[in-house]
């Protein structure tokens, strides 16, 4: 008997060390937060409406500043490509090209 309530104090013990700071979580409030003011854009230029429909989804233009200058085209076809096969940008063919294109001629 005396066993048989060591292991049930135990498991009340046990119990309550888990549950305890659980139980806090019930009344807890959410966080909400405001996000600052958008301070980059995306260069102007032809193929923009993609880059702003599909890049912007995931990161800011500042990401795009980031790269190096004047890489030309196979460099923004590797970054595009990995973008959609490494990250699963759902960025379909013709957006693609229009976004290679774009990065291409502006950046």
């Amino acid at each position: 008997m005396k066993k048989c309530l060591k292991s049930l104090a135990m498991a009340v013990a046990i119990a309550g060390t888990v549950t305890g700071p659980l139980a806090g979580l019930a009344s807890a409030k959410p966080l909400t937060y405001e996000l600052p003011e958008e301070t980059s854009v995306f260069k102007p230029g032809p193929g923009i409406e993609a880059a702003e429909n599909n890049c912007a989804a995931c990161h800011s233009a500042d990401y795009i500043t980031t790269q190096p200058p004047h890489m030309g085209r196979p460099f923004w076809e590797a970054e595009v490509h990995k973008m959609i096969s490494a990250y699963h940008a759902p960025i379909d063919d013709t957006d693609a090209k229009a976004i290679v294109d774009y990065l291409a001629a502006t950046y």
